[in-house]
């Protein structure tokens, strides 16, 4: 039988709990450790099957991957293999960003198009537009992206949304690329910044990994780093959300409160008491909160992430919350299942009403993707009796030890078979 998450709820969650490395930073960085010609050590990343996948993919293409505790020892092959197979790239879409290393170090990639969440469309034609532009020829064929080039060479791209993941594929195939390259309208999350980062410890040079328009300049070679990852954006706020839905006080440890300015505004408009400093965040929840408006908006906006998490906090909030989702068309599948434990949600297009209730009720309810099943989690924490999450593989794509961490906190949470 399948594993399921069996939630009491009703508790508040009060005391400390740690946060772990970015899974949305580790993926790429792991990429990007094909461009260096020695050993790489990345510290502070988390335990997760989405990680393991990676691994998998890094072995499969000759790289040699150590785990000892929360480091990772990697060693790129002397001869690399140039093609991720579908069978790996189905299951995770960040496999897609082997694509821009392979063809910078090779000179050839055939990479599976992608799989991942079933949220909305997620095209990959801003990464290859944007390859194309640095010199590469791509084709695609049953399935795969294949590309080669005699070289690539710095550019001006512009991208017609600031996609993250182009943004990624593109810094570090113009890292090894002759020339400079400007990437307009580029992604500005803290992932992008912790990638620019990562690849400057290497010997590159990118310049302005913060703003909109960054600069890259080609260098001969990247050589091996020790680097540690920043803390996970986006398991602190689904933390702090559950804190807040439980009408808890907790302390969120490594946790970066400049990389969640836009939820943190919303909290507060709620009534929750937040304070921090360079590694803490301090939650202090009234047991009536306010509802609010929320719209998903690329970085530094409110983050689709923590859509699906906000919305369960709303829907125990009082008066009425209105959220929009404006970057995946798909990413309200959560609420059929919200509902069902009592929650009162209308939707209309990408906006969603949501009236608050006294209290939900817990139910059988199923997980369909990543941040979907942690807005159940949430809702479980908050709700009164008992709350069973199936599908819970999903969770563990993107959250490491959720029950044992939501338990150090005084939550009634086990997970079964």
């Amino acid at each position: 039988m399948a594993a399921r998450i069996i939630i009491n709820g009703g508790e508040k969650l009060c005391g400390e709990v740690s946060i772990s490395g970015s899974k949305n930073s580790s993926l790429p960085i792991l990429a990007a450790v094909l461009l260096a010609r020695s050993e790489c050590v990345l510290e502070n990343v988390p335990h997760l099957w989405d990680i393991r996948s990676m691994y998998f993919l890094l072995r499969t293409l000759g790289a040699r991957v150590e785990e000892y505790g929360d480091a990772i020892r990697i060693m790129p092959p002397a001869i690399m293999h140039h093609e991720a197979p579908y069978e790996l790239v189905k299951t995770m879409r960040a496999s897609f960003l082997v694509l821009g290393p392979l063809l910078a170090r090779l000179k050839k990639a055939r990479v599976s198009l992608p799989g991942g969440c079933l949220i909305g469309s997620r095209p990959v034609d801003l990464h290859l537009k944007g390859l194309e532009q640095l010199g590469a020829n791509i084709k695609l064929k049953e399935g795969y992206a294949e590309a080669e080039t005699s070289g690539l060479k710095g550019n001006r791209i512009y991208l017609e949304s600031p996609s993250v993941g182009a943004t990624e594929n593109l810094m570090m195939a113009a890292s090894l690329a002759e020339g400079k390259t400007f990437i307009e309208n580029a992604a500005r999350e803290p992932e992008i910044t912790d990638l620019a980062d990562f690849l400057n410890a290497m010997g590159a040079k990118v310049k302005n990994a913060g703003q909109d328009l960054k600069e890259i300049e080609g260098v001969d070679h990247l050589d091996g780093v020790h680097y540690k990852i920043i803390p996970d954006r986006v398991e602190a706020g689904t933390f702090a959300m559950a804190i807040a839905a439980t009408g808890g006080e907790a302390v969120l440890k490594n946790a970066n409160a400049g990389h969640l300015k836009a939820m943190i505004v919303k909290l507060q408009e709620m009534g929750v008491k937040i304070e921090s400093d360079n590694k803490n965040i301090y939650i202090k929840s009234p047991e009536k909160k306010k509802g609010v408006e929320v719209k998903s908006q690329p970085y530094p906006g409110f983050p689709t992430d923590l859509q699906p998490q906000m919305m369960s906090l709303t829907t125990i909030c009082s008066g009425t919350s209105v959220i929009t989702e404006t970057i995946f068309e798909n990413r309200f599948m959560h609420v059929g299942e919200l509902r069902r434990m009592g929650a009162e949600i209308d939707v209309k297009g990408n906006i969603a009403v949501i009236k608050g209730v006294e209290a939900l009720n817990g139910a059988s309810v199923m997980a369909s993707d990543i941040r979907a099943g942690a807005a159940l989690v949430v809702a479980g924490l908050a709700a009164k009796s008992e709350t069973k999450i199936s599908r819970i593989y999903h969770i563990d794509r993107g959250y490491e030890d959720i029950e044992k961490k939501f338990s150090s906190l005084g939550a009634k949470i086990k997970r079964t078979q």
